[in-house]
């Protein structure tokens, strides 16, 4: 059975470990070429020694990792919109056939914004991936804002 988190904080999915209250909710599993996320059912506090745990490559590398949404504060937030979760959505494939057992789900920024379609593509984002594809690099690339 699924634990989910529950509170009212909105959660990026895709933020960095060193973000405040930030916690690993999953582990990149898979090969190289087809990576995938392996959630954990509840999310650890990011600490100096789980951090360690990835080894010779950097965290990011081998860790999803989640925090309080920044808005207004990420390169990927349009003022309304996480525009990183409609990318995902609108070019990448789904890679499940049915939800995750996802730990953050009810207090997703994907999810409450994109719901289940986000979901199905979710396993493959991978943080730090050196081996992307075309099509990863450009759905990752920073939303560019106009107030800016």
């Amino acid at each position: 059975m699924e634990n989910v988190t529950n509170n009212k904080t909105t959660l990026c999915p895709s933020a960095r470990p060193e973000m405040q209250d930030s916690q690993v909710f999953g582990i990149i599993s898979g090969t190289v070429d087809e990576p995938r996320l392996a959630y954990l059912k509840q999310p650890l506090p990011v600490t100096e020694e789980v951090m360690a745990l990835s080894g010779p490559v950097t965290p990011t590398e081998v860790f999803r990792t989640t925090a309080p949404c920044a808005e207004k504060k990420c390169q990927h937030f349009d003022g309304a919109n996480c525009r990183l979760a409609m990318q995902i959505v609108e070019n990448l494939p789904t890679v499940v056939e049915q939800l995750p057992p996802c730990s953050i789900r009810t207090n997703c920024r994907w999810w409450k914004q994109e719901g289940k379609a986000a979901c199905m593509r979710c396993p493959q984002v991978i943080s730090s991936n050196y081996t992307s594809s075309e099509v990863i690099k450009q759905v990752a690339k920073p939303f560019v804002r106009s107030d800016r």
